[in-house]
């Protein structure tokens, strides 16, 4: 059973340190301004893929996968005893 409830949590884990990294360094939205026309978003201005980027994120993607084993390895356990 610990393996699939420490799985399930370092599954979790990594994806809300992903989130923190791709969301925490930045301002969401900008003051507005007087002169312009364009719509407030909170997607930050020239903003491209580099926040998905492994160099950035590789802390997220080891809980992931290292959650993603101990899952497996706690499901493959449950069928065994089955």
């Amino acid at each position: 059973m610990w393996p699939v409830l420490a799985g399930a949590f370092l599954f979790i884990c990594g994806v809300l340190v992903m989130t923190w990294e791709a969301l925490g360094r930045r301002r969401l939205s900008e003051p507005p301004h007087p002169l312009d026309n364009d719509p407030q978003t909170l997607e930050p201005g020239h903003q491209s893929l580099r926040f998905l980027g492994l160099t950035r994120n590789w802390p997220g993607v080891a809980m992931m996968a290292l959650g993603a084993i101990l899952l497996l390895f706690g499901a493959i356990r449950y069928a065994l005893v089955l």
